[in-house]
């Protein structure tokens, strides 16, 4: 298996619905009280590929994508269009957007994050696919240009400074970024009859960890 630095076609992915997947263990007592437990940290996401499909040049599309890839050996990229900015979608991207840490005077490595917070609880995800050209950077409320002073790795999300940032420099950082995927069937039917009366193939689509 293999992972392909290949985005699936935005324009497909537009018309998908999904989203983040929690799995929650729930035990309901003799006193039908309740204890809840996760055994996972970070959500995983869930889409379903067909519903973007509106022609048959689409379909073509999908299945050659899909025959790329060999079903669900290799994995590749996925725009989410509800979340797939360091900010909300209605703004720009800044690079104050979210916050990395502080510098310590000896770190140089940062992994990308976007946190997101209600009601004073919040959940930490690592962004591990950014798109390239996207992603801006500050240490202490200055902007830094990537040819200025550090690199980004698109392929584990991983900002290097050439020098370690000041000790209590904030390090922010702004992005758009895709989820990593796979194709979760070996198998895609489609009916040209069905499709042209409104029926859909199923092709559904799960994100990997990294």
């Amino acid at each position: 298996m293999a992972f392909h630095d290949i985005r699936f076609p935005a324009n497909l992915s537009f018309g998908s619905l999904g989203g983040p997947e929690r799995r929650t263990e729930i035990v309901t007592l003799a006193n039908g009280h309740e204890e809840r437990n996760t055994p996972w940290a970070q959500a995983r996401r869930r889409y379903d590929a067909g519903l973007g499909l509106r022609s048959l040049d689409d379909v073509e599309t999908l299945i050659a994508f899909f025959e790329a890839r060999q079903g669900r050996l290799h994995a590749f990229r996925w725009k989410d269009w509800a979340d797939y900015k360091s900010c909300p979608a209605s703004r720009a991207v800044s690079a104050l957007d979210q916050s990395l840490g502080h510098g310590d005077g000896a770190r140089t490595e940062y992994q990308l994050t976007k946190t997101y917070a209600s009601g004073g609880w919040f959940s930490t995800r690592e962004i591990v696919k950014p798109v390239a050209g996207t992603v801006k950077v500050a240490v202490g409320g200055t902007e830094i240009r990537e040819t200025q002073g550090w690199t980004l790795d698109a392929a584990t999300g991983i900002i290097r400074f050439d020098s370690p940032p000041a000790v209590g420099a904030e390090v922010t950082v702004g992005y758009e970024f895709d989820v990593p995927v796979r194709f979760d069937t070996d198998l895609i039917q489609v009916s040209v009859a069905s499709f042209k009366a409104g029926d859909v193939p199923k092709v559904p689509v799960i994100e990997v960890r990294q």
